[in-house]
């Protein structure tokens, strides 16, 4: 029998994060789940489905942090197929009253954690033949954000911020470089662009702004995760560096 596959996902214990892990272990898959918060939860979930579980404590900003969760993927299951980035925080307000810290906190977490991840699988996966890497961008990455300050400013204060968008716009351009550089390793890089997606990080996301999601809802956890499994398969390795959006009709390119 073929080894089973072995997936990390990094923010495993936010909705997405979750979704996604148990989106993975419904198709098949062994699943690492790392988080700055506790992911226990997460990982009992994939094991009622029959999967193997493993939660790790990580900070993604800290490259030895994520080499050491890498490290221990290897050692308990051997190898590492797939890499769902999804460890994110949001940012909200202007730019004009950002404070420097909220923009390094931000892209921090966003960019260089993304970066770090992806970093940090090359090698096991170059030695391995083949991989997946899914990253988390968003909507406002392409679009200068949901906000409409020039009907409304408060609308800038509950969504997005700039330093949000930037992050995501830099994830999307990393899934860019990461296809192409890795193409020949067989090693297929994607992202994923949610849009208003129903969760913790969107409890103040405006009415008004809701009203303009042309299906009428914001989107789910579930809906996100579908997407990132699909494009973790082995199977979709022809399909790569692609910006798959899933934001309701938001935004289409």
């Amino acid at each position: 029998m073929p080894e089973p596959r072995v997936a990390l996902v990094t923010g495993a214990a936010g909705g997405i994060g979750r979704a996604s892990a148990l989106a993975l272990a419904e198709a098949g898959w062994d699943v690492a789940l790392a988080d700055v918060r506790e992911a226990a939860g997460a990982a009992e979930a994939v094991r009622v489905l029959g999967r193997r579980a493993l939660a790790m404590a990580l900070d993604v900003t800290s490259k030895a942090g994520v080499e050491a969760v890498v490290a221990r993927i290897l050692a308990e299951f051997g190898r590492v197929d797939a890499l769902v980035n999804v460890a994110g925080v949001v940012g909200f307000g202007s730019a004009a009253e950002m404070p420097e810290a909220e923009w390094d906190r931000v892209l921090a977490v966003n960019l260089k954690g993304t970066f770090l991840a992806c970093q940090a699988v090359i090698p096991a996966m170059r030695a391995q033949g083949g991989g997946r890497i899914v990253n988390i961008g968003s909507i406002i990455g392409k679009n200068g954000g949901n906000a409409r300050p020039w009907l409304d400013r408060a609308e800038q204060q509950r969504s997005g911020s700039a330093a949000y968008g930037v992050s995501k716009a830099g994830v999307h351009a990393l899934t860019f470089f990461l296809a192409k550089e890795l193409a020949a390793d067989n090693i297929a890089v994607n992202a994923v662009a949610p849009g208003p997606i129903a969760s913790a990080m969107t409890t103040t996301f405006p009415d008004a702004l809701k009203a303009l999601i042309p299906v009428g809802r914001m989107g789910t956890a579930e809906e996100v995760a579908r997407v990132v499994a699909f494009l973790a398969a082995p199977e979709t390795g022809f399909v790569t560096g692609e910006i798959v959006d899933v934001n309701g009709g938001m935004w289409m390119d």
